[in-house]
């Protein structure tokens, strides 16, 4: 069955999509924030138990059963399947730590960090070339990274670990050769098993927090609809609007989650962050210029 062409072009509802799902990523962290008094570990197990179904009731809706049934009969994409599962699962452990422990901020740079690092990543591994414009917004990055290191006595582990991960996840998931709504559903499946073996053993210990109280457990609950549905609705937004255009729009997350963490989660910026943020900004717009120019070269 052939798949049905895109055409590479941004659409109104594809705009909307895109513009939903990176909102909804910038108000995650007031979420997780009402989580902060769970241990990480027990929130990421209840976003992995609570997508399932979210994600299983929407391809059963759309009737794009076949393609994950396939996938569990073929030892290879089940193989790569579990990379991208322990790559988003970490992910998601760093990030609901770094919002508890009052390490937003450092959540921020990593995802500013991110799109410079899968530049990078491309270059290294597939051995893209790398445009002069592309090798100093690299190099911005790193000697801010540097600047935060020397700064605090050691490395920004918060924000390299989500920049590690969530560009290793984007770049394997690439190769992922499955629909992404398919794909999301299949990484949480294999993630499943695990997660519902520690929730077992934190109810038989009696130290879990569903349960405890009626506002933790609907919070826990609800951890499987902020985490599947704006992925899954990313993912249904990415095929409407042109790659350079995501790449615009992907700012709006770590912008948002910088300012909750100033004005809301009172974090200081400090002063290795006011000269490492100005550097990533500048990288950011040294990476975003030529693609800026060749939207305005497109018709339309």
């Amino acid at each position: 069955m052939t798949q049905p062409a895109f055409e590479n072009t941004d659409t109104p509802r594809g705009l909307a999509f895109a513009i939903a799902a990176y909102l909804m990523w910038g108000f995650l962290p007031l979420y997780m924030k009402a989580l902060s008094h769970i241990p990480a570990a027990e929130v990421v197990s209840h976003r992995v138990i609570w997508s399932v179904p979210v994600a299983g009731a929407l391809l059963l809706i759309l009737r794009r059963t076949r393609d994950l049934q396939a996938a569990l009969k073929n030892p290879r994409m089940l193989g790569m399947a579990c990379i991208t599962a322990a790559l988003i699962s970490v992910n998601w452990g760093i990030y609901v730590w770094s919002i508890a422990s009052g390490r937003a901020l450092d959540a921020a740079l990593g995802y500013y960090i991110n799109p410079l690092f899968s530049i990078a990543l491309g270059a290294f591994l597939l051995r893209e070339p790398l445009t002069k414009a592309q090798m100093a917004a690299v190099a911005l990055a790193a000697a801010a990274v540097v600047v935060l290191t020397v700064e605090a006595g050691s490395v920004p582990w918060v924000s390299i670990g989500l920049t590690l991960t969530w560009g290793f996840y984007a770049f394997f998931k690439k190769s992922l050769p499955i629909g992404p709504n398919q794909g999301f559903l299949l990484e949480v499946l294999i993630l499943l098993f695990p997660a519902l073996g520690y929730f077992a053993y934190l109810a038989a210990t009696g130290s879990g927090s569903f349960g405890g109280s009626f506002s933790d457990s609907l919070l826990l609950l609800g951890c499987g609809v902020v985490t599947a549905v704006p992925l899954i609705i990313y993912a249904n937004g990415a095929k409407l609007v042109r790659l350079s255009t995501m790449g615009i729009l992907q700012y709006i997350a770590p912008t948002m989650i910088m300012l909750a963490a100033v004005l809301l989660f009172g974090e200081e910026f400090g002063r290795a962050r006011m000269i490492a943020f100005p550097m990533i900004w500048a990288a950011l717009v040294i990476y975003s210029i030529p693609m800026v120019r060749q939207m305005r070269k497109r018709p339309g």
